[in-house]
């Protein structure tokens, strides 16, 4: 089973859409999007979860992957893929 991808974004955010166009390359079409500049209570909970405050935040299943660079740098590294098909990181 594919973890689930969630994102924590706003709706202007240019990283966040990178982010997405990216994940849309490797197939996955459903991310659950998290919308901080629309639900203040919701950027608090990711500032706890991820001790970041910038967007995007991303998560595959329960692996905190970071922002867009860190996502772009284990598509590099040839270690996305297998993030995104349940493997570990």
């Amino acid at each position: 089973m594919k973890p689930q991808v969630t994102m924590y974004t706003t709706a202007y955010c240019g990283y966040c859409r990178r982010a997405e166009r990216l994940l849309e390359t490797k197939g996955v079409t459903d991310i659950t999007m998290i919308r901080v500049d629309e639900q203040p209570e919701a950027r608090i909970a990711m500032m706890e979860r991820t001790g970041r405050r910038t967007v995007p935040q991303i998560y595959i299943g329960d692996h905190h992957v970071g922002g867009y660079d860190e996502l772009a740098a284990l598509d590099r590294a040839g270690r996305l893929n297998a993030l995104l098909g349940g493997e570990a990181a």
